[in-house]
């Protein structure tokens, strides 16, 4: 009986041991963490695979051991289950946890931002830089008029859909998802106050961005905005062409210009955005206004001004002018500044 006893109790003990050794070798594999000192991302979009997922975890996140991963994501079924998205790896975190976060798709939110854009081309380029995005895709939709009438504008002034600021939005958005969130961010910013504001200025919040979009090209310094913006609106009340320097680079596609000559004129006459051509606004944003800018436009400055200059002393700014007769002698001491420095 004794022996028996004996028996009994060396297998209990023989069990329990295998059993602490089993949670023990458990526990390490489940533990397993990631050598870094800050919180890393791996992204997934739909061309990545298990393989590159690895990849990632070993080489941007530095995993302390990936077999152990991989044992654990086998057995959850992850490479079964793998979604798209930006995944945000803590130092603290073990391989248990970020098997859950990717099976789960509790990806991270981007911090989308853009600003200081030119064209359609720029802004694309610019968001699939931090989206999954496909550049192309998006540019072909800012260029397709369905697209375009279907969000409330057409290919010319698409571009004032777009507010420069910072979006808290998912990497792997869609498309369509994307150009809706972008829509409803217009919707927001053009509130009954500036709505109202643009109102008495006799625009609409279109024709608002595309004087701001004018506005900002002449301008360097932003406290010049409200100036600016009166000084076009008191031209656009006299009848008067805008003949803007800006449009003319547009036209061209030439924004490296520091001189525009007669020349330059000439071969933006056939764009409805020259405005030494064509009288009021053109067709659409010649960029994409700044909030700043846009603001700046709805509150300008009260003044007579028609006329304005680059200073000479290549400040960034303007001498501004009531009479023609005033500005060219602005526009002379100017020229005599370029023409000393051979800027042609």
């Amino acid at each position: 009986m004794k022996k028996r006893t004996k028996y009994i109790l060396f297998g209990v003990l023989l069990i329990v041991a295998l059993l602490s050794a089993s949670a023990i070798y458990i526990y390490t594999i489940v533990k397993t963490g990631f050598n870094i000192n800050e919180t890393v991302y791996i992204y997934i979009d739909e061309k990545k695979d298990y393989n590159d997922i690895l990849t990632q975890l070993d080489t941007t996140a530095h995993i302390e051991n990936l077999q152990n991963f991989e044992m654990i994501s086998q057995y959850m079924d992850y490479p079964d289950n793998i979604k798209t998205g930006r995944y945000a790896i803590k130092p603290e975190m073990t391989v248990l946890q970020v098997v859950r976060l990717l099976n789960k798709g509790q990806q991270t939110p981007v911090n989308l931002k853009f600003n200081n854009i030119r064209t359609k081309t720029d802004l694309a380029e610019r968001i699939s830089k931090q989206l999954m995005l496909n550049q192309n895709d998006l540019l072909s939709a800012l260029n397709d008029p369905n697209v375009c009438k279907a969000l409330g504008f057409d290919t010319e002034t698409i571009v004032a859909m777009f507010i420069p600021n910072t979006y808290n939005i998912y990497w792997d958005i869609s498309l369509n998802s994307f150009l809706d969130r972008m829509n409803s961010e217009y919707k927001k910013f053009w509130t009954e106050k500036r709505k109202g504001e643009a109102q008495k200025l006799g625009l609409t919040p279109i024709e608002v961005s595309t004087l701001a979009s004018i506005v900002e090209e002449e301008c360097f310094y932003s406290d010049e905005y409200p100036v600016v913006a009166g000084l076009y609106l008191n031209r656009i009340n006299k009848n008067m062409l805008l003949q803007a320097d800006p449009t003319i680079k547009f036209a061209i596609n030439d924004f490296s210009l520091k001189r525009v000559l007669n020349r330059h004129k000439d071969a933006a006459k056939s764009s409805p955005y020259s405005t030494y051509e064509h009288a009021g606004l053109p067709p659409g944003p010649i960029r994409v206004p700044s909030i700043k800018g846009i603001d700046g436009t709805l509150n300008p400055a009260k003044h007579n001004y028609l006329f304005m200059c680059a200073k000479e002393d290549f400040s960034g700014r303007h001498n501004f002018a009531v009479t023609n007769a005033e500005h060219e002698r602005n526009a002379a001491r100017y020229h005599n500044a370029l023409n000393r420095r051979k800027i042609f």
